[in-house]
């Protein structure tokens, strides 16, 4: 099983998550630091990762700790006279010192809390603009679907077939393929258009179809085709007779014929670690040539999608950038939200939809893109920075809360209630926390 992992493009993934992951929570920190330190709080430790029994790496400067933990699921400051996730009980029972949080005015308090979300939507609104800014917007579109779209199980069961080219959703123009999915499950859509050899045909979508393409995350539905072009042969590609040349197009393997990668790698699958004689065309001639399947890959580089067909680009100025910006920060966190409403609606299986640290180290690519990376980045922020906002005990949104509470009421809760609030907020955390990581290693071990 270890021969068969990827190492490289585990390393790129895991690498990739660590940075992204890191930049989060050290941001998140700070948003709580810096307003404790304006208000002159004691600032004990400030974490990179939780460390119970040992850290890391760990240096004391001035009152602070700044250490990093072994175990990557958040970090922390841990915050003088607070009841937080450390659930240090000794110094409560002291009189309240003029250096601890509880001492402070319940609005010093509220910003102290919510320091953390504030930084995350700035970062996530920072993220979307500058991806605009540099990148701006590249996509495929329906007029460069010049091969039509391959369908596969989930696509055939509305009537999708192979060749179509959906050209609408509930009769709004799609302008990128890509979004065709997530837009059928977040607008719940009711039909497609698709063009079929020349005539437009409506296929009318299940009530029900959205929540098996959420299940499926939008795997067995739709993709591009295209020819299977090499682009690169890779060094460790084990060719026995012939050569693999960059400008071939593969057209057979054994005795199949294909003319899409899709093609191509369903019968490639089938000859996994075994010799196989392979067709291409190369330039007005055929030749034969074979190779070992090592771990089911030929060993080269296919030309992308994108390449072969063409992309619409968009290109914006940093003004234009701000506003669109602020809109994908929105639309992010409204795909998100939607995304919840779903699942507490009924409409889609949690245990299909939560993930741990695996899933979302799995979101990455395989190879170091850094557009790709400041996306999930700006996408995590703000997810982030919603979920700490959720009113429960143990996280921001709980404790901002109870501040609220007390301004309107006047009425501070006692230490013991933040105590029992704590403990049931970090009891339901944990366990939401280990069930998300027992899903991933099921679906692993699927």
């Amino acid at each position: 099983m270890l021969l068969a992992i990827e190492w490289g493009s585990l390393a790129a993934k895991t690498g990739q998550f660590i940075l992204s992951f890191s930049i989060l929570v050290v941001l998140h920190e700070l948003g709580h630091f810096i307003p404790a330190r304006l208000f002159k709080c004691r600032v004990e430790k400030f974490y990179l990762f939780f460390n119970p029994w040992f850290s890391l790496w760990k240096k004391q400067k001035g009152e602070t700790e700044y250490g990093i933990g072994w175990i990557p699921f958040g970090g922390y400051v841990k915050i003088s006279g607070m009841i937080d996730e450390s659930m240090d009980k000794e110094q409560l029972q002291l009189p309240p010192q003029p250096y601890e949080f509880r001492s402070k005015p319940a609005w010093q308090r509220l910003i102290i809390m919510l320091g953390g979300v504030i930084v995350n939507v700035i970062l996530a609104i920072i993220i979307f603009i500058g991806i605009t800014w540099v990148w701006g917007e590249e996509y495929v579109s329906p007029k460069n679907v010049k091969y039509g779209l391959y369908a596969d199980s989930l696509a055939s069961k509305i009537g999708i077939q192979n060749g179509d080219n959906i050209v609408s959703i509930d009769g709004n123009a799609v302008e990128n393929v890509g979004n065709v999915g997530p837009d059928i499950i977040l607008k719940e859509a009711k039909n497609l258009q698709v063009m079929r050899n020349g005539t437009l045909i409506t296929l009318q979508i299940p009530a029900d179809f959205a929540k098996y393409l959420n299940k499926s995350k939008l795997e067995g539905f739709i993709g591009l085709r295209w020819p299977t072009v090499v682009e690169k042969v890779n060094p460790d590609a084990v060719i026995t007779k012939g050569q693999l040349l960059p400008g071939d197009t593969l057209v057979g393997l054994n005795t199949y014929r294909f003319s899409y990668y899709n093609e191509f790698a369903v019968v490639r699958d089938r000859f996994k670690d075994s010799i196989v004689t392979l067709t291409v065309l190369r330039g007005n001639d055929t030749a034969t040539l074979k190779c070992f399947l090592k771990n089911g890959k030929v060993g080269f580089a296919p030309v992308s999608p994108e390449k072969l067909l063409g992309t619409t680009v968009k290109q914006y100025s940093l003004l234009q950038s701000v506003p669109l910006g602020f809109a994908k920060c929105a639309t992010t966190l409204g795909n998100y939200v939607t995304g919840l409403k779903r699942i507490f609606t009924g409409k889609d299986k949690a245990s299909d939809s939560l993930g741990s640290v695996i899933s979302i180290g799995n979101t990455f690519p395989p190879v170091w893109d850094w557009q790709r990376f400041w996306t999930l980045t700006g996408i995590f922020s703000i997810i982030l920075a919603f979920m700490n906002v959720l009113p429960i005990p143990a996280l921001d949104g709980g404790h901002a809360l109870f501040t609220l509470v007390e301004m309107i009421t006047g009425r501070k809760p006692s230490d013991k209630f933040m105590e029992y609030a704590q403990t049931v907020g970090m009891v339901l955390l944990l366990g939401l926390m280990a069930y998300a990581l027992g899903l991933d290693f099921w679906r692993l071990f699927k």
